[in-house]
């Protein structure tokens, strides 16, 4: 054995009867002592579509991993389902609860000395969180997602969750319209089905060499899902044995998501079109990895990177529309071509990406544009920096309308999201205003609250390409237009948005990378020295400690 077992600190000599009179009451034969235990990190939950049927997937994979001769012991993380948290106080807990996945993963695996993991995740805050604790812990891991939900269908007509939303704040729409609608748009398990944060996180897990091709677009009701379940189930077997037992490092996290294999999922997401909350999410695994990357790096890959998908939000394709062109190797194999992604870095397979590129083809130009033709020059997701934003924002800039890539308008100021929702919904906010959103940060929300609600409610009101919004929240991953999410500094931590008045001029210029407050530096001086930071919102509990503990969005929002 090269590697000691973490677990046998648990299983040998005298001392240890108790422990493995305790595994064998866990159901640990005679024959697996000695053997690595694989922890199964699963997140099964009732609430949430995405992971609804994780408790049989969990139980098949421990089966898989014990008929190859290991025990396979399951634990469960939590899961919240950000579309029913949305729009009221739960999605305060949102983003925080990536840390407490992370912290639980590493609880658990750490305690028990388990030798290596499965990551059974899906949803938005759970792949990243599970991501975070991969990293610290470093042993062999193999992420596998319980896959996208199919698109919903109404007649001939493809939907998603946000068609539900639009239609909602569409005062034009009946309430039979809406209701039809309702109960097609998620017709089953699976995390929504457009090019969402869930859906952008498990692409990128194969991009960072995690997870075995097709994880991020084999949907959950699939044949093949179940055969991925079934190859990742021996993949941790295999590649347990390797790092134990023949001493192999090249199988461990850290060595597999390396600095270039961050970059290869930066220039994926970017030419993908992927949610913003993946730049929250890569720069705090990338902080876990010991490899932290600036949020400039996404600009650098963006200007050379060409957006080759529109996936709904963006356009009215869906995930499994994505698989059947070829999935996330093919949209790879495309910036391959053109030297955008070091193929030389490896993955959890044992092989190289350009290894797992072999045969692997675009079948459907439409889906995924070729080099030549793509849907622009340049990345879906720019980093804006201004005076408004000298530490950088973010904007998702393949699902701005044309015509809100330059825009100038009067500041519409609000202190909270509610605040924003109400003047939506009363007709208060016209073409050409620029929604300001604000203490809604990491620190001053507690949480960074995502902004679906006004967004889909200006979409709904027909204002979503005469009306951008800025806010130091934000942005759910199904979000479209000029929505402009993670302004850093934020409010709360004195930033220039939390010195905005109604009617400042802002200047938003996506195309130049900027953002700015036509304000002069005299009287933003003077505002400034007015100053003074709000009460905290959350006082007690755990969001309260979060707000002392959270970075800024510019840095991941990690705790320090």
């Amino acid at each position: 054995m090269k590697h000691p077992l973490r677990s046998a600190v648990t299983t040998t000599g005298r001392r240890m009867a108790g422990a493995r009179s305790l595994w064998r009451a866990n159901g640990m034969r005679e024959e697996q002592f000695g053997r690595p235990v694989i922890g199964i990190a699963n997140s099964f939950t009732q609430l949430v579509p995405g992971h609804v049927h994780l408790h049989e997937i969990g139980q098949y994979v421990k089966q898989r991993i014990e008929a190859l001769g290991c025990f396979a012991a399951e634990f469960n993380t939590i899961a919240i389902d950000d579309g029913i948290a949305m729009g009221h106080d739960g999605m305060l807990y949102s983003l925080p609860s990536r840390e407490i996945i992370a912290d639980s993963v590493e609880y658990m695996a750490n305690a028990h000395k388990v030798d290596a993991l499965v990551c059974i995740s899906n949803c938005d805050k759970i792949t990243p969180g599970m991501l975070m604790a991969a990293m610290r812990l470093d042993i062999p891991t193999v992420f596998v997602s319980g896959g996208p939900m199919e698109a919903g269908h109404l007649g001939e007509r493809a939907l998603d969750l946000i068609d539900a939303m639009v239609m909602a704040a569409d005062e034009n729409c009946s309430d039979e319209q809406v209701a039809r609608v309702e109960r097609a748009a998620c017709p089953g398990c699976g995390s929504c089905s457009g090019m969402f944060t869930a859906n952008s996180m498990n692409c990128l897990t194969e991009a960072l060499g995690l997870s075995l091709p097709g994880n991020g677009t084999v949907v959950a009701t699939h044949v093949n899902r179940r055969r991925l379940f079934e190859e990742a189930a021996a993949l941790i077997v295999r590649n347990a044995e390797r790092y134990y037992f023949e001493g192999d490092d090249s199988v461990l996290p850290r060595s597999v998501a390396t600095k270039a294999a961050f970059e290869n999922a930066m220039s994926l997401d970017i030419a993908m079109g992927g949610s913003t909350n993946t730049v929250l999410h890569l720069l705090a695994i990338a902080q876990e990895a010991g490899c932290p990357v600036d949020l400039a790096l996404f600009n650098e890959i963006s200007e050379k990177t060409p957006n080759l998908c529109h996936l709904a939000p963006a356009g009215d394709t869906y995930m499994e529309d994505l698989e059947r062109a070829g999935g996330v190797y093919a949209v790879m194999a495309e910036l391959a071509q053109a030297g955008l992604l070091d193929t030389g870095t490896l993955t959890c397979t044992g092989r190289t990406v350009a290894e797992n590129l072999e045969g692997v083809v675009n079948r459907n130009e439409e889906i995924i544009r070729p080099l030549d033709n793509p849907y622009s020059r340049t990345g879906g997701i720019a980093v804006l920096k201004g005076n408004l934003a000298p530490d950088g924002c973010v904007v998702k800039q393949s699902a701005v309308a044309p015509e809100m890539m330059v825009h100038e308008g009067p500041a519409r100021v609000f202190d909270s999201e509610d605040d924003a929702i109400r003047a939506i919904y009363d007709g208060k906010i016209v073409a050409g205003d620029v929604v300001v959103i604000r203490y809604e940060g990491p620190k001053g929300g507690p949480g960074m609250r995502e902004m679906l609600n006004p967004t889909s409610a200006i979409a709904g009101m027909g204002l979503d390409k005469d009306v951008a919004l800025i806010t130091d929240g934000r942005f759910s991953g199904a979000t479209r237009g000029a929505s402009i999410g993670h302004v850093s500094p934020e409010a709360a931590s004195g930033g220039t948005i939390g010195l905005v008045e109604e009617g400042d001029l802002i200047a938003i210029d996506i195309p130049a990378r900027t953002i700015n407050l036509k304000v002069a530096e005299e009287e933003l001086a003077a505002r400034r020295a007015k100053w003074v930071c709000p009460e905290p919102k959350i006082k007690t509990g755990y969001l309260a400690r979060y707000a002392k503990l959270v970075s800024s969005a510019d840095r991941g929002a990690i705790l320090e």
